[in-house]
């Protein structure tokens, strides 16, 4: 039997990555931490308040509000871009050159800068001179998203599927491509439908990259600020302010950075909660 050799020497090579960890993340958190459980009146002059600001926003009919608005919107663009996403995918091409235009295509509004859709969004949908909001309006509906809170959600969803519905669709169209042939020509030769194809070979095979997927768009649209604040502003009223945009108006609007630093905190938790409990009940699926 030979004798390892054990070298500690490679934790050296993880030094960095701690680093940048801790000036990233780390450093700002515990400022935040910080700014939670104090007061400030400017001057350098600190007064500790303690869980002052915690149990003001928990017991906030603002903080519940803009809560159930980001809840709501997050539930709307998972039930829509998740499935569509899928669909997209199964339709793709798999061989030839069509292959790489379709992934080109798909891979485009990713590469849209956030403030940059939000502008273009802006322009397209105004009722006056875009595009969107002509046509809707010239199919007799009454559309306004600047000051009707209907067209004001309709369009930051459909903003929103349109900018990221591609990353769901890369993501399962990689997770289609890993399935071997022979699962294939094993359904065919049983006379599979493609229904049993879909549910017991391809969604099967997909679980795994359909759970980054949800993670991935669960996450970033609970944290949408960009997008929705350059479309509407929050508006109209604080019809689409959602928790990004309020922690924001706290924060910067009204500087008061007690109770800002303790809803971004409350905030992440809620993130990081709402993460794991997707994440441990599509875990459970996969190990039965």
């Amino acid at each position: 039997m030979i004798d390892k050799t054990t070298n500690q020497k490679a934790w050296f090579l993880v030094l960095p990555v701690v680093v940048l960890v801790a000036f990233n993340a780390l450093i700002p958190l515990m400022t935040v931490v910080n700014y939670s459980v104090q007061e400030t009146f400017g001057n350098n002059v600190f007064f500790f308040e303690g869980v002052k600001w915690f149990e003001e926003i928990l017991h906030s009919e603002r903080f519940h509000a803009s809560l159930l608005r980001q809840l709501s919107f997050t539930g709307i663009i998972l039930l829509i871009e998740v499935p569509l996403g899928v669909a997209i995918a199964l339709a793709m091409p798999k061989k030839g050159p069509w292959v790489s235009v379709c992934l080109v295509l798909m891979a485009l509004p990713l590469l849209i800068p956030w403030n940059v859709v939000g502008a273009m969004w802006n322009i397209f949908a105004l009722p006056e001179i875009g595009l969107l909001g002509k046509m809707i309006n010239g199919m007799g509906f009454d559309y306004n998203f600047t000051q009707q809170p209907l067209a004001a959600w309709f369009t930051t969803i459909l903003m929103d599927v349109w900018h990221w519905t591609s990353l769901v669709v890369l993501l399962a169209y990689a997770g289609l491509s890993s399935i071997p042939d022979a699962y294939y020509q094993a359904a065919r030769i049983d006379g599979a439908s493609a229904w049993s194809v879909f549910r017991y070979i391809q969604l099967s095979k997909m679980k795994r990259v359909l759970t980054i997927a949800i993670l991935l768009r669960f996450m970033d649209s609970f944290m949408i600020y960009t997008e929705p604040f350059v479309l509407t502003g929050g508006g109209p009223g604080n019809t689409t302010t959602f928790l990004s945009i309020d922690l924001v108006k706290i924060a910067l609007g009204q500087f008061d950075l007690g109770p800002a630093a303790a809803m971004s905190l409350i905030y992440f938790l809620i993130i990081l909660l709402l993460s794991w409990i997707f994440y441990t009940l599509m875990m459970r699926n996969e190990e039965k």
